[in-house]
């Protein structure tokens, strides 16, 4: 009886979890972490405080205190996600590399593709762990804010004899700007954008060795992204009638290449008052499954036939 050689799986759920576990927990012991972690959390702690320079003029009044409230915060949240999406993925391959801990994952063996999709799980964990601890602390405070200015207003309205309808109005636009569903799903689209942006430093990651290069790169696609729906529309107004068909695919194939990040923009939405429908957020959540479905397949292309 002969025994048959051991074969490795094309793919397999187990080894990937295995390694975006190794990986989430490899970054977390990383300064970059909790030195933004501590910052961000800091700067929406501080708005417990009664008044703050940007939210203590006369222009911040009832709900637009609590619109500027948000806007602040959730910008800061963006900050986090996006720098830990970019820098956090450019490190990790050139880690592994450096501590030859690639060489021992891959010689197990370990196929290439388990690989990336483990590092890039391991990313989106570590993102998703750092937005979920500042949208608590995040609904804390505007929770707090909202029955402040909420209880100022009615007071106020009273005093100068609003009827009914006219407080419950006031009432109504001001928890519009308190913690919502919708405020949420904007939270859950930055996660995704940031989801995107990781994806992309991952393929860069694939064939650069220099973790500078990376992060500029991966930047700059993203300030790309940012102004590409406008490039496009702007291009399509320009073209001639017979050309409008390849400039169209133009578009299309630089939208591959540079992610629209404008379709992100539902954040500002939630974060404006804005109501959210879920069927907005379900396109959203296929149109980012499709984009780093392609990043993360064009990696493995990439990895794949590189020299280790």
């Amino acid at each position: 009886m002969t025994d048959e050689p051991n074969r490795t799986s094309f793919f397999s759920p187990a080894r990937v979890s295995v390694i975006a576990g190794s990986t989430f927990t490899q970054l977390v012991r990383m300064k970059v972490f909790y030195l933004l972690l501590v910052f961000v959390m800091l700067a929406i702690g501080m708005h417990l405080l009664p008044d703050l320079p940007h939210t203590s003029g006369p222009e911040a009044l009832g709900a637009e205190k609590l619109r500027m409230i948000k806007s602040t915060l959730v910008g800061f949240m963006k900050l986090f996600a996006v720098i830990l999406g970019i820098v956090s993925t450019a490190l990790l391959i050139p880690r592994d590399l450096e501590d030859r801990t690639l060489y021992t994952i891959l010689s197990k063996p370990v196929p290439r593709l388990d690989y990336l999709v483990g590092k890039l799980l391991g990313v989106l964990l570590l993102i998703f762990v750092g937005l979920a601890a500042m949208t608590l602390l995040l609904s804390f405070v505007l929770h707090y804010q909202t029955e402040l200015v909420l209880t100022e207003r009615i007071t106020i309205a009273e005093r100068l004899g609003w009827d009914q309808d006219a407080i419950a109005a006031e009432r109504a636009e001001i928890l519009r700007h308190g913690v919502t569903w919708s405020l949420m799903a904007g939270i859950v689209a930055l996660f995704f954008e940031a989801g995107v942006i990781a994806a992309v430093a991952l393929l860069v990651s694939t064939f650069s060795s220099s973790t500078i290069f990376t992060v500029v790169t991966s930047s700059l696609v993203y300030f790309i992204g940012s102004f590409i729906a406008d490039g496009r529309e702007y291009w399509l107004n320009q073209s001639a009638v017979g050309d409008e068909v390849l400039v169209r695919l133009a578009a299309q194939v630089l939208s591959v290449i540079f992610p629209d990040f404008r379709l992100y923009g539902i954040t500002d939405a939630a974060v404006g008052g804005d109501t959210i429908p879920l069927g907005i957020l379900a396109k959203l959540t296929g149109i980012t499954v499709m984009y780093i479905g392609i990043y993360t397949v064009l990696s493995w292309f990439v990895f794949a036939d590189k020299e280790i």
